[in-house]
């Protein structure tokens, strides 16, 4: 799908955003005993027009059928695993592979796999708190866990946070230095999904480590999506990672995978991790299919990561043309350049008439150019996640172009 619809499947089930029902229907809160919500009927329908789309920026190997999933697994595991490989059992074979060659590509002495990047975050702040002498962490408000986790550091961690900006951008040095009040850890999320997959410059973010560290806070990067980030900055993982104490990295929202986290930093750290992990109910018996996915995902999705970012800026500058010929009285592509291969794109119009446009643009010509659209600012305008990856790259600028108005033809006058 085009609009990143794994994490828009899971704003479907929170938030102010999974309220938005189809157009012109009232979402039904409580359906009959064997009827479908409203909800449930426009995810189907989604997920069957992406399936059956033919030309899409994005296929989301989440919505293909289970037994076409893990076909598709079996059929690619002889790429990362041994024929006589045993399977994992509590992370001692393929699980702690994917473990070493995490820590070898993030420049860390160890690495941890975790099932799930909530608790590999929870247990790596839990764990600073505790040697540092302070519960206290500072993060953007727009951040992972203070948007999706539904107060998860504060309810099962015991931790305080706090915002050095609320800007929609990652704080500045400045602000972390003169923020008023103590941390013991500065959380950055890179890129900042729900401020738009923004970036702050090497520069900036070199900056902003360094402030930290003059107020003796250790630093976390929430880098569920770091794997794009090196186009942006120049550098490698390893030189990205190397500025932060510890990184925490998700294995499906870029990587294709079927889950899974790890978390990686100091050996000793990490250790303790293991540890905490074990008590959050981390330890799980078997998971090499999801350490198996990710592998291949390191493999032949990390090294493409580049070309998505280049060709989303080139369908961000056909966008704003193509929305701009079709005589739209506004639209925002933001970033204006793309700071990884996703970005959002804003229009002035009811979320729930651009998403029955775009359905109804997949389901009739077969091209899907958008997912869902949200209310997310001030009334009367939508916003929109676009995200560039394999199947986006055949698509020209005059091909994004011709969609857009053809879009646009379909959005009521």
């Amino acid at each position: 799908m085009t609009s990143h619809d794994g994490a828009q499947e899971r704003r479907g089930q929170q938030g102010e955003r999974g309220q938005q029902g189809q157009s012109g229907q009232q979402r039904q809160e409580h359906p009959a005993d064997g009827e479908a919500s409203d909800e449930e009927l426009l995810a189907a329908r989604r997920r069957a027009a992406g399936l059956g789309a033919d030309r899409t920026l994005h296929r989301w190997s989440a919505h293909l059928p289970i037994a076409t999933r893990l076909s598709a697994l079996a059929a690619a595991a002889p790429e990362v695993v041994g024929p006589d490989e045993p399977v994992d059992i509590y992370g001692n074979t393929v699980v702690a592979r994917l473990e070493e060659e995490v820590a070898r590509l993030l420049g860390k002495e160890a690495a941890a796999f975790f099932p799930t990047g909530t608790m590999a975050q929870q247990v790596a702040l839990r764990c600073w708190a505790g040697r540092t002498g302070n519960a206290t962490v500072a993060l953007h408000p727009k951040a992972h866990p203070e948007v999706h986790e539904g107060g998860a550091l504060h309810a099962v961690s015991g931790l305080r946070t706090v915002h050095p900006t609320r800007e929609p951008r990652l704080p500045t040095a400045g602000e972390v230095r003169d923020f008023g009040e103590p941390f013991g850890t500065l959380m950055l999320e890179l890129p900042l999904r729900d401020a738009g997959f923004v970036l702050p410059s090497w520069d900036e973010l070199e900056e902003v480590v360094a402030a930290a560290r003059e107020r003796d806070a250790v630093v976390h990067f929430d880098g569920a999506r770091l794997w794009e980030c090196t186009p942006h900055f120049g550098r490698s993982l390893a030189e990205i990672a190397g500025l932060a104490d510890t990184v925490y990295v998700s294995f499906y929202k870029s990587l294709d995978g079927l889950s899974g986290a790890a978390l990686a930093g100091p050996r000793t750290l990490v250790d303790e991790a293991v540890t905490w992990r074990h008590r959050y109910g981390g330890q799980v018996f078997q998971q090499y299919p999801a350490a198996v996915a990710a592998l291949l995902g390191l493999k032949n999705t990390l090294p493409r990561l580049p070309d998505y970012v280049a060709h989303a800026r080139v369908v961000a500058d056909a966008l704003r043309e193509g929305f701009a010929a079709a005589g739209v009285p506004w639209s925002r592509v933001h970033p204006g350049q793309p700071h990884t291969h996703q970005f959002q794109v804003w229009l002035p119009y009811d979320p729930d008439v651009l998403t029955e446009a775009a359905l109804g643009q997949a389901e009739e010509t077969k091209t899907q150019l958008f997912g869902r659209w949200f209310s997310d600012g001030p009334p009367g305008l939508a916003v929109t996640e676009v995200t560039v990856t394999e199947a986006g790259l055949e698509w020209t600028p005059g091909d994004v172009s011709d969609a857009a108005a053809e879009f646009v033809r379909r959005i009521p006058g």
